[in-house]
């Protein structure tokens, strides 16, 4: 399982891929240069639109066409035209922005959000978006990161980094309500966790910020159980392809020769 630098313009901050099954594309941003990128691994193209603040996350309309969460609001990306158009907005504070997201069966984008330019303790929510209407899910967070539905989607699971665990919620798919059931998972070792994805086994894969690895966890067990190393220390998210394997990204870390931070990697997982 040795991952594969597929991609890599020396950006800083690398988040969010979301593999879009149907159409076999994966999207990713580059969060801090306000980038959105669609790649087609059976071309190799790689196309970016830039958009004008931080840049988070991905939810899939129709092919090649995204929403796309940024500071400044939701826009719809246009991969066949190049072309984005603002779509709406969260009432959010001026402090913050949009960090990880996902979205649910019944259309709902839920979305965190954490401090910046400054990150500060508790100043983000969680919060679900439908036909025009928001509400506040969770309070008072402060990295808001991975988030993961079980595949019954009655529970998700959520990362708030600097709490260093994994929490399970009770989801009322139709409500879009949640209530929290208990911590599933902590780290004690270097890395934090950071965005995540979870596998038809319902296992969670977890990238570890300063941990250099995607770490793989039985949230039922509270078990880690195997993990696939990075070159390079922060490692920022991951997604499953239409072959589950895994697309991952990494940030850049303070070391000057960080020469694998920023990229794009491919690891072909051992299906025995």
């Amino acid at each position: 399982m040795t991952p594969t630098l597929i991609f890599h313009s020396n950006s800083k901050l690398l988040e969010g891929p979301v593999f879009d099954k149907e159409n076999n594309l994966l999207y990713f941003v580059s969060i801090l240069d306000g980038l959105v990128y669609c790649f087609n691994p059976r071309t190799k193209e790689i196309l970016s639109v830039k958009l004008d603040s931080p840049v988070s996350c991905v939810y899939f309309m129709k092919k090649k066409v995204v929403l796309v969460a940024s500071k400044n609001g939701f826009f719809e990306v246009n991969f066949n035209t190049l072309q984005k158009t603002y779509a709406f907005q969260i009432d959010i504070d001026d402090m913050v922005r949009y960090n990880d997201g996902i979205q649910d069966p019944k259309g709902r984008i839920i979305i965190g959000t954490m401090g910046f330019p400054e990150v500060k303790q508790g100043v983000g929510n969680v919060y679900s978006y439908h036909s025009g209407k928001h509400k506040t899910l969770i309070y008072s967070t402060t990295i808001s990161n991975g988030l993961a539905f079980s595949s019954d989607h009655k529970f998700l699971y959520f990362i708030d980094t600097p709490t260093r665990k994994v929490a399970k919620y009770a989801y009322d798919l139709e409500t879009g309500d949640v209530a929290f059931k208990s911590y599933v998972i902590e780290f004690k070792d270097k890395g934090v966790p950071d965005g995540m994805c979870i596998d038809e086994k319902g296992m969670l894969w977890i990238a570890e910020w300063g941990g250099a690895c995607v770490s793989k966890w039985n949230p039922i067990t509270g078990e880690k159980i195997d993990a696939i190393k990075l070159p390079c220390a922060n490692v920022t998210s991951c997604c499953f392809d239409n072959d589950s394997n895994l697309y991952i990204t990494t940030a850049k870390d303070e070391s000057m020769c960080d020469i694998y931070g920023g990229g794009l990697y491919y690891v072909e997982l051992d299906k025995s």
